[in-house]
């Protein structure tokens, strides 16, 4: 571990959200081929940011909840571009999964119709207008976020925070083992991966973190939001209806039986723990 600057650490946790917003607001100038992973890369950089805030409240005052509230308004303008990428990515990695011919046949001819979704919707000017009033939002942010008091945070503080997102993952995933509910699941999902980015900031700042993260668990939950993304898209309003009853079961199967595993090798850990 780096040691930690004498004024605490949040001015390097300010710093680490700084270079975190203008990674965003770079891959938001992404073009071409690059454009639909830049959105993906920029989503992700927001999301640490906002994981990043999360750890100073309240002591960063009023203005980090209105930070805040503008990067989580920006991810969710670009979610559904992301998602027109996702599905085409979700396609190609369910592939190896497919145990039946009339799957594989599926999951190839719905990837097609996703793939031309996704060029055609690059491909609309309207797209790149979207994409820089994104980008002007976030430099905005990035420019509040130095007038927050980063130097009232302190060791004691940030480490509070990171138990508290613990334990509130801790609930989430009593919550979906508990029940088949999707909502639930993608909850443990969301508090998973922010406990991921606020370890990941912290490390960054210097500071310790907790041993026992299993970063394959979040993985895993990727791999379950995989599936309910494809599951969603089969609905009635499906842009592939050839294949959508196809999909749907073969979708519905796979996530029954990567919850099981998860189930099992989350229980298995926590058996063992000390």
């Amino acid at each position: 571990m780096r040691d930690t600057p004498p004024h605490g650490p949040g001015i390097a946790l300010r710093d680490y959200g700084l270079a975190e917003l203008a990674n965003a607001i770079d891959d938001l100038a992404r073009r071409g081929r690059d454009l639909h992973d830049g959105i993906h890369q920029a989503r992700k950089a927001i999301r640490r940011t906002r994981a990043l805030l999360a750890l100073g409240q309240p002591l960063l005052g009023p203005g980090v909840k209105l930070i805040d509230r503008e990067l989580r308004a920006v991810n969710r303008r670009l979610s559904p571009l992301r998602d027109a990428h996702a599905l085409v990515q979700t396609f190609d990695r369910l592939r190896t999964k497919a145990r039946d011919e009339a799957t594989r046949t599926a999951l190839a001819g719905a990837r097609r119709i996703a793939a031309r979704q996704r060029a055609a919707m690059a491909k609309d000017p309207a797209f790149a207008v979207r994409l820089r009033h994104e980008q002007a939002i976030v430099a905005t942010m990035r420019a509040a976020l130095t007038g927050l008091p980063w130097e009232s945070l302190s060791i004691a503080s940030v480490t509070d925070a990171m138990a508290a997102t613990a334990r509130k993952a801790s609930t989430a995933r009593e919550r979906a083992f508990a029940s088949d509910d999707a909502d639930a699941w993608h909850q443990w999902r969301r508090r998973m991966r922010r406990l991921s980015q606020q370890h990941r900031a912290a490390s960054a700042a210097g500071l310790a973190v907790p041993d026992g993260f299993d970063k394959h668990v979040t993985e895993q939950l990727g791999v379950l939001q995989d599936l309910s993304l494809l599951i969603a898209q089969c609905d009635k309003h499906a842009a592939f209806p050839a294949y959508r009853s196809v999909l749907r079961r073969f979708a519905k199967r796979t996530l029954a039986r990567q919850r099981k595993r998860l189930r099992s090798v989350v229980d298995a850990a926590l058996s063992t723990a000390p």
